[in-house]
């Protein structure tokens, strides 16, 4: 007979065991040879960071996991700035989609307008009256040519 334990936070050697028997299992079906984490970040002269986005590649995805801009540089490109960076350098590595998920009280009309086609919106997530909504893109390889991207502050 098997047992089951709840608990709220897995121990480091069963994440471990669980994500290798996963990964595993999943490789017979997914090749992993385009995978990896990509980043962009923007610091001001002081070297400090203003904003960032985080992401992974998956396969032919580009998913976007993270995107903050400092409020004083909002409405002034970085964000989009920041998204330009992150897809050509996935186009370079092979990418030919991007995923991003948003909440609704944080960016749907900004990533609407990069150029993201909502797909779903997932109602009362994560609390009433609240959407979680998912968005992806088909990357242009062209994109892909120019990998610098400049940003007045």
């Amino acid at each position: 007979m098997q047992e089951f334990t709840f608990i709220h936070q897995m121990n480091d050697g069963d994440r471990a065991a669980l994500l290798a028997g996963l990964g595993d299992y999943n490789q017979t079906f997914i090749q992993r040879d385009n995978w990896g984490p990509l980043a962009v970040a923007c610091h001001d002269r002081l070297g400090t960071l203003r904003g960032g986005l985080i992401a992974s590649r998956k396969g032919n995805w580009l998913c976007i996991d993270y995107l903050w801009v400092d409020e004083t540089l909002r409405s002034h490109g970085v964000g989009s700035a920041l998204i330009t960076a992150a897809e050509q350098e996935a186009v370079r590595m092979g990418s030919r989609f991007a995923l991003v998920d948003t909440f609704s009280f944080q960016a749907l009309p900004f990533y609407q307008k990069q150029g993201y086609a909502l797909q779903m919106s997932l109602p009362d997530f994560p609390h009433d009256g609240m959407q979680r909504h998912y968005l992806t893109k088909t990357l242009d390889h062209a994109e892909g040519q120019s990998a610098s991207v400049t940003v007045s502050q």
